[in-house]
């Protein structure tokens, strides 16, 4: 790959409309994410915004110290307006070339600015595409974003890197599989995942 960056726009504001379609009476339905209903999904949507933003800008902190994983995220009730603005603050702060350069932070661990990058990307693709599942929605997510998650994750499934834990196993998917079925099963979900299963 010559040039690692995208523009992580078109995929923030993917997010941001599917977050925008969520009513209040989904917020406690079920997700792909094992312990995390829908509320707490977008709780760590607007995390990982903050913290990828923050990192792209090089502003190490509290907010790129701090492992995801260490709590489970939840939404407060300013959520609808903050959501969006912080979807585009990150669209556009990876749109600066210095952002996937050099080194950074983001939940807790060092990383270059071009992986963080990648990372960031795959989270939104991924999560997304929960958030639809979740609340019935239909997803199509930008294609250079797509295109970025999966090369993302079948890098770290070929080299039996699941992400210090963050990813589950590969579930296999049939090789007509649509590209996003791909990532899916790539992430460790079930691309069949449905309400109640």
């Amino acid at each position: 790959m010559t040039d690692p960056t995208i523009d992580l726009g078109p995929q923030t504001r993917v997010v941001a409309r599917l977050a925008e379609a969520v009513t209040d009476e989904q917020l406690s339905a079920p997700t792909p994410c094992p312990e995390m209903a829908v509320r707490n999904l977008l709780g760590h949507l607007l995390g990982l915004s903050v913290a990828f933003r923050d990192a792209a800008r090089k502003e190490l902190g509290p907010t790129t110290d701090t492992n995801p994983g260490s709590v489970v995220p939840d939404i407060g009730p300013g959520w609808r307006e903050e959501l969006p603005k912080v979807l585009d603050e990150l669209g556009e702060v990876w749109r600066a070339p210095d952002a996937w350069t050099g080194m950074t932070r983001a939940g807790g661990v060092d990383l270059p600015g071009a992986v963080a990058g990648a990372v960031a990307v795959d989270e939104l693709v991924i999560h997304a595409w929960d958030l639809a599942v979740a609340t019935g929605q239909p997803y199509t997510p930008d294609p250079a974003a797509l295109q970025m998650s999966h090369d993302f994750l079948r890098a770290a499934a070929d080299a039996g890197d699941r992400g210090g834990g963050i990813f589950g196993p590969v579930v296999p998917v049939p090789d007509e599989a649509s590209p996003l079925d791909r990532a899916v099963g790539l992430s460790g979900r079930d691309p069949g995942w449905k309400q109640g299963s």
